[in-house]
């Protein structure tokens, strides 16, 4: 090898040197990037209470390990694909999954040829096969204009009659929107938790200037237009046999004062999936000025179910002295409530009382795990023979405990707790409709917690009654897998075209999901 090729040879060999160092240096700092994550997220879960993440927080963390596997994948790539440079073999990859590509998605297919098909020794090649590929793309929401013409006709001969479609019913008359836009922009904020002025950013980007104003001028007048489709369901749930209720709170701001004051979202939720039952799943918020007993005894006024499934706040007790022709409300207590105070036992104290608790509790739902979506005289045939023994011993049991702890402690307390909500704790032996717990309304308060986190506050307690309903519709949407975009522009559209109220059942969410070929 002469001398020119092997300095040539010696440039190159240090040029892919110097890659292997550049990767090896991503991949190190990748790392430790990874490690600082994971630091935090044990503060977060172990650390001080000063120093804990809410709920809300502790997935940023996740996400930020998750980037930083994806920067770490790739400067090991890199790495790799420097060493096959220098002739060293790296081990096979393994497969990775990718996820699942819908088959309704449309195809763009574009082919890649090689710059030449023509042999060395002068022949044309001929195609052996191919190495095929897909991978997910996406075009930014596009947004175009709908224009609507109406053509005039007249007679030419006598120039008496002009003939001309009606224009349309539209949600802001004379105005820009669209329906189906509207009911994007209400998705988009009760459901995806994206406040207006957020919105308005979106669009300017794409060049379309809409103030925050506008935006809720336009949701206002479909929330005129939806009243009746909630006033149905509002009949709906009141029928119901069994509802759930939960609270959360709602920061409205005050008028006159540069402050807010603290409202409550009240959930009511019907979901017989649980017991196989054919009623509708229905979930409504109520906006209410405070937390006291005199707000559920309002808004469940004209309830005539029986069984109200809440936890143990105090302001539910009230319900079982309500005067109704159904008779008193029975409360229906949740477990995961006691659960989860004695999980903190365990996780702070290491108890051994509480990890027996644990363990029993944990017996109680692997039998609801066996009957979950089953008939409710199965769930209770499953629940006398298999849960009722459960119970029979741990009241026993917790109060022999009880008697030999200290009194003053957060151990005794829990334990207190337990056995002075028993008989609705129990209650879920007595009928096989009912639920071990409120986990169907705290699935629905979740999403308003998340929307209040980012909106902040409600302007004024009007515009926080027109949150709970728009909530309400998106809410309702999801549980009946409905797509609720499609579900609102086409009931919008429903009712401006004349929808008889006769017929309103008709534009219920569940009733729209056996149509629609849209389904979330």
């Amino acid at each position: 090898m002469d001398a020119d090729a092997l300095a040539s040879e010696n440039t190159l060999l240090k040029a892919r040197l110097a890659e292997l160092e550049a990767a090896l240096s991503e991949v190190q700092e990748a790392n430790r990037r990874l490690e600082d994550i994971l630091r935090t997220a044990q503060r977060a879960q172990f650390g001080k209470s000063s120093e804990k993440l809410s709920p809300d927080q502790f997935n940023l963390p996740l996400e930020d390990a998750e980037l930083a596997q994806g920067v770490l994948e790739a400067a090991q790539e890199k790495a790799e694909a420097a060493l096959q440079g220098l002739g060293a073999k790296t081990p096979r990859k393994p497969a990775r999954n990718r996820g699942h590509l819908p088959s309704h998605l449309p195809r763009i297919e574009r082919v890649i040829e090689p710059p030449s098909t023509l042999c060395p020794c002068g022949c044309e090649m001929a195609r052996i096969g191919e190495d095929v590929s897909k991978r997910l793309d996406v075009i930014p929401a596009q947004f175009r204009i709908l224009v609507t013409r109406r053509p005039k006709y007249a007679c030419r001969r006598c120039s008496q009659t002009v003939a001309q479609a009606h224009a349309p019913e539209h949600v802001v008359p004379g105005g820009m929107p669209t329906e189906r836009f509207i009911a994007w922009i209400i998705v988009s904020k009760f459901g995806d938790h994206l406040p207006f002025y957020r919105q308005a950013e979106i669009f300017k980007r794409q060049g379309i200037d809409l103030d925050r104003g506008t935006l809720s001028s336009w949701v206002g007048r479909a929330c005129f237009h939806l009243t009746p489709v909630i006033d149905h369901m509002r009949a709906h749930l009141r029928g119901a046999d069994r509802i759930f209720v939960d609270e959360t709170r709602a920061p409205v701001l005050e008028p006159g004062r540069k402050a807010t004051k603290s409202g409550y979202f009240w959930a009511v939720v019907s979901d017989d999936r649980g017991h196989g039952g054919a009623g509708p799943p229905i979930v409504l918020f109520h906006y209410a000025p405070g937390r006291g007993k005199e707000h559920p005894l309002k808004f469940l006024g004209g309830y005539r179910g029986r069984f109200l499934q809440c936890d143990a706040y105090q302001s539910y007790n009230a319900m079982t002295g309500m005067e109704r022709d159904a008779g008193p409300w029975q409360l229906v207590y949740c477990w995961t409530h006691v659960r989860r105070r004695f999980v903190k036992r365990f996780e702070n104290e290491g108890s051994p009382i509480a990890e027996e608790m644990l363990r029993q509790i944990a017996l109680l739902y692997q039998v609801e795990k066996t009957v979950r979506g089953k008939d409710p005289a199965l769930r209770l045939a499953a629940r006398r023979d298999h849960s009722a023994p459960v119970i029979a011993a741990l009241k026993p049991w917790l109060e022999a405990k009880l008697s030999r702890i200290p009194q003053k402690s957060q151990l005794a307390e829990d334990i207190r707790y337990t056995l002075a909500h028993w008989p609705g704790l129990i209650r879920f032996l007595e009928d096989g409709t009912l639920e071990l717990d409120t986990n169907p309304v705290e699935n629905q308060i979740r999403p308003i917690a998340l929307t209040r986190k980012n909106a902040l506050f409600a302007g004024n307690e009007t515009g926080a009654e027109n949150w709970a309903m728009l909530a309400s519709l998106v809410a309702t949407c999801k549980m009946s897998s409905v797509n609720p975009v499609d579900y609102i522009a086409n009931t919008l559209q429903a009712i401006l075209d004349g929808h008889p109220k006769s017929r309103i059942e008709d534009l219920m969410p569940w009733h729209f999901s056996q149509t629609s070929s849209l389904a979330a």
